[in-house]
């Protein structure tokens, strides 16, 4: 279903997409609204799924995992279905995502060093082929999705 959202409540998703925390009564010194009224639009949002939660960023890094990388799997014939029922087990996967073209699968994975990294794809090499790429810094990090092009 695809749902048209107004001005004021991309003003609202921005707001939102910026600091998740941020009370009704700041949103709606910033775009005009009463809070009860950003309370309503959000929680309309939340009802149509346009809103699908709120989250912590947490650092890797800080946390002992200073290894980030991008691997991609090439799943052996019969073996894509149990890769996808394991994948939601490893620690190590942050995203994981099916796609088209030659392989079937790309990770972002976190992982301690590489001797982890070692061990992991010792893990994956039973669904597929692998390729590594080692994630040496940030670029774009979850870039706020606005109201483009129309």
């Amino acid at each position: 279903m695809n749902v048209k959202i107004d001005d004021l409540n991309w003003r609202i998703l921005e707001c939102l997409q910026e600091n998740a925390r941020i009370s009704f009564a700041d949103i709606g010194r910033k775009i005009g609204l009463t809070p009860p009224a950003v309370a309503e639009r959000v929680k309309k949002m939340e009802d149509l799924e346009i809103l699908e939660g709120y989250t912590a960023k947490v650092s890797h890094a800080k946390t002992g995992y200073q290894l980030k990388a991008i691997i991609t799997l090439r799943a052996f014939m019969g073996k894509l279905k149990p890769f996808l029922v394991a994948v939601t087990g490893f620690e190590e996967v942050i995203n994981c995502y099916r796609i088209t073209g030659n392989e079937n699968i790309v990770m972002e994975v976190v992982l301690k060093d590489q001797f982890h990294l070692e061990k992991f794809i010792d893990k994956l090499i039973r669904y597929g082929e692998t390729r590594t790429h080692i994630i040496l810094s940030n670029v774009v990090t979850n870039a706020p999705l606005s109201k483009r092009g129309s």
